[in-house]
């Protein structure tokens, strides 16, 4: 390259750095702040929020509330106590029934011939006590006078054995001239006659002298003829007492809910074919433990029930059961055995409704409900 053409491109360059940079001499532009509103908004909404959770805890503070809660009632089992055959049912499902209406019958022929049997039992019974009463009067009556009668035989057997004696004696005594053989073999067949009938009616007044004993024999066969009699009259209050048992009636007032029986069907004594659920329903909820602190018998409640949003019930705690359910579960918890993990348990609270309840629209058991407990 030329000298002069290297001169040219120096000029050139250097002319290049001597002219102005157009960033350097340019104004920078004034930055625009946010303003005062972005913090008065943000302030005002913390302000809020903390007097909404100030008044949350506040309003809250004194409440405890478990979703954990169910109706609950008194679901009686109804069941035959004698077995046979269905012959009318008197109910429908859900029906409501009075105290000794008519569930169902069942058949009373088996049951009506065993009471008339038992009756018949019953009569012959009070028979043979009858006249072993009779013949209790008669052996009072005839056992002394056996007796008498024994002692006066002895007596006059007695006299006759001691007639014959002096006569026998007499003969013996006399000359022989004066008297026969016959008449001494007479006398002797007397004497011993007569020692015979004394030792008859020895025998006779020992035999009589045991009426007090056949007076106490007579006796106990009364006893043992009225302890017949009640034996049978048992046999017949059982019959009858079975015959009753044909007709089921409802023990209280309630509602006829799983109706599993029909006319005609065989039951068998003790197999359930309803239940009779009670117009008392009360609320069973499972609090924390930790939720017990304050709570306390007489506590007013407020009960929200799921399947009626507008339904508010309104009662009081009743008690507390002195155990969670883990406790009273079929396996309880063996904590004493291999790796412990603490669990928070749950105790079952009885809450009883006073106020709210529509007897048109009952509750029935089961229900999720959510009561909160004033514990103030």
């Amino acid at each position: 390259m030329r000298k002069g053409d290297e001169k040219e491109g120096k000029s050139e360059k250097k002319s290049d750095d001597n002219k102005p940079d157009d960033k350097t001499n340019e104004k920078p532009e004034a930055r625009k702040t946010p303003g005062r509103w972005p913090l008065i908004i943000g302030g005002i909404v913390l302000i809020l929020a903390a007097a909404g959770g100030g008044w949350y805890w506040w309003s809250h503070r004194n409440l405890e509330s478990t979703d954990d809660a169910y109706t609950e009632g008194r679901a009686v089992s109804i069941a035959p106590r004698v077995g046979g055959t269905v012959t009318e049912l008197a109910v429908n499902d859900n029906q409501l029934v009075r105290t000794g209406d008519l569930l169902l019958r069942i058949d009373p022929r088996d049951y009506q011939v065993q009471r008339d049997q038992a009756r018949a039992q019953l009569d012959l019974a009070r028979t043979q006590l009858r006249s072993s009463e009779l013949e209790l009067e008669i052996a009072r009556v005839r056992a002394p006078a056996q007796l008498q009668q024994a002692e006066a035989q002895r007596d006059s057997a007695r006299a006759n054995q001691a007639q014959a004696r002096s006569d026998y004696q007499r003969q013996r005594s006399v000359d022989p001239r004066a008297t026969t053989q016959t008449s001494i073999d007479t006398a002797s067949a007397s004497l011993q006659t007569r020692t015979a009938a004394v030792a008859q009616a020895d025998a006779e007044v020992r035999i009589a002298s045991v009426s007090q004993q056949t007076i106490d024999q007579a006796a106990a066969m009364v006893e043992q003829r009225r302890a017949a009699v009640a034996q049978a009259e048992a046999q017949l209050a059982q019959a009858e007492l079975n015959l009753s048992y044909t007709e089921l009636r409802a023990p209280q007032d309630g509602r006829v809910t799983r109706r599993n029986v029909e006319r005609g069907a065989l039951l068998q004594p003790g197999a359930t074919v309803m239940s009779l659920v009670t117009p008392e329903v009360w609320i069973a909820a499972n609090f924390k433990e930790n939720q017990l602190d304050r709570m306390r018998p007489g506590q007013r409640v407020e009960v929200e029930v799921d399947a009626y949003p507008d339904l508010k019930l309104q009662g009081h705690v009743d008690s507390i059961q002195m155990g969670s359910g883990a406790r009273f579960s079929a396996f309880p918890a063996e904590n004493a055995t291999g790796n412990f993990v603490k669990i928070v348990r749950r105790v079952p609270v009885k809450i009883v409704i006073d106020r709210g309840l529509d007897p048109n629209q009952p509750l029935p058991l089961g229900l999720s409900v959510v009561p909160t407990v004033t514990v103030e």
